[in-house]
């Protein structure tokens, strides 16, 4: 497919990738170069506060495993076979 590079170094994607990958206006795009070739990858972009609820929610749980606190299983049948019983 092709697509005319346009004023304001503007171009558009053909509707056909869009529906295929799902995406959106207002959806963020990476766009990075390598060896002459242009790339665009959908990203996600997550408010910090988010992240930094996530990142000590993260921690909490390595030092509950630390600790023993966090149980750990071997397989999701174990996982389901504990909930089960709680």
């Amino acid at each position: 497919m092709l697509a005319e590079l346009r004023s304001k170094a503007q171009i558009t994607i053909p509707r056909e990738i869009i529906l295929k990958l799902g995406l959106s206006e207002g959806d963020k795009l990476e766009i990075t170069e390598k060896d002459g070739t242009i790339y665009l990858m959908p990203v996600v972009v997550y408010p910090k506060k988010y992240l930094d609820e996530l990142k000590a929610e993260l921690g909490e749980v390595k030092a509950r495993l630390q600790t023993g606190e966090q149980p750990v299983f071997d397989s999701i049948d174990a996982l389901f076979d504990k909930l089960e019983q709680d």
